[in-house]
């Protein structure tokens, strides 16, 4: 069974896209055998680090060209078009630009929700207008997001909803997602599917070309995304 499992990690490491795949065994305890968690975990970590340098070495006009055409197809995607109640990350600068998808939200009288994050959890709360969401702090990652102290609805106790665009690092076609190792929207996911099992909540993650994989190793406790768009 063992040898599949490496089989498997070690193919996934040594994808056609993954430039420098060097797995540094040597800090491991050999004594005992690996399990498919650190394995999966060793995989991911390789695959991350690659990941962020394809994303860094993207210039801004390229950014903004490819976050164009995703934005484009969001705004007449079929899911996005139907739902009510949206939840949508605030773009960093490395990912999908997601300004324009937020002024549609709005503009088309949907509701929005915006990932506020803590130590422990991400919760999606209600933000009424651009005006009020350009008022917000700026966190470490210079995204915007309601205080601590700033008690907002949250779409978890309200009713749920209806879509979720999702961040990543990298996504594969058929759903597969690698994050930044904090688990939040997994667990998020998670969370709304469990309490509203009959909102058939989708997922949609936005990718850059060059953030599109062969596969990518999964853990149990992580998502499938419905949805992927890309350029």
């Amino acid at each position: 069974m063992m040898v599949f499992v490496y089989l498997y990690i070690f193919i996934v490491i040594l994808m056609p896209e993954v430039e420098y795949p060097v797995i540094c065994f040597h800090n491991l305890k050999f004594n005992k055998l690996l399990s498919m968690m650190e394995l999966v975990k060793i995989a991911k970590t390789n695959l991350r680090n690659n990941l962020k340098k394809k994303l860094s070495q993207m210039t801004a006009s390229e950014i903004a060209e490819q976050s164009k055409i995703i934005t484009n197809k969001i705004l007449s995607h079929p899911v996005y078009t139907r739902s009510n109640r949206v939840s949508i990350y605030l773009s960093m600068d490395s990912e999908v630009q997601t300004n324009s998808i937020v002024e549609n939200i709005f503009d088309s009288e949907k509701i929005c929700f915006i990932p506020k994050y803590n130590k422990s959890e991400m919760l999606m709360v209600k933000i009424k207008s651009i005006d009020e969401l350009n008022s917000l702090p700026k966190t470490s990652w210079n995204i915007s997001q309601p205080a601590d102290d700033d008690v907002r609805e949250d779409a978890l106790t309200t009713g749920g909803l209806d879509l979720i665009i999702v961040p990543g690092l990298g996504f594969t076609m058929d759903g597969k997602r690698l994050g930044r190792g904090k688990g939040y929207y997994d667990q998020c996911i998670t969370e709304y599917k469990k309490k509203y099992p009959f909102n058939n909540l989708k997922t949609i993650g936005l990718a850059f070309s060059e953030q599109i994989c062969d596969d990518i190793p999964m853990s149990q406790q992580d998502s499938l995304i419905d949805f992927i768009v890309c350029p």
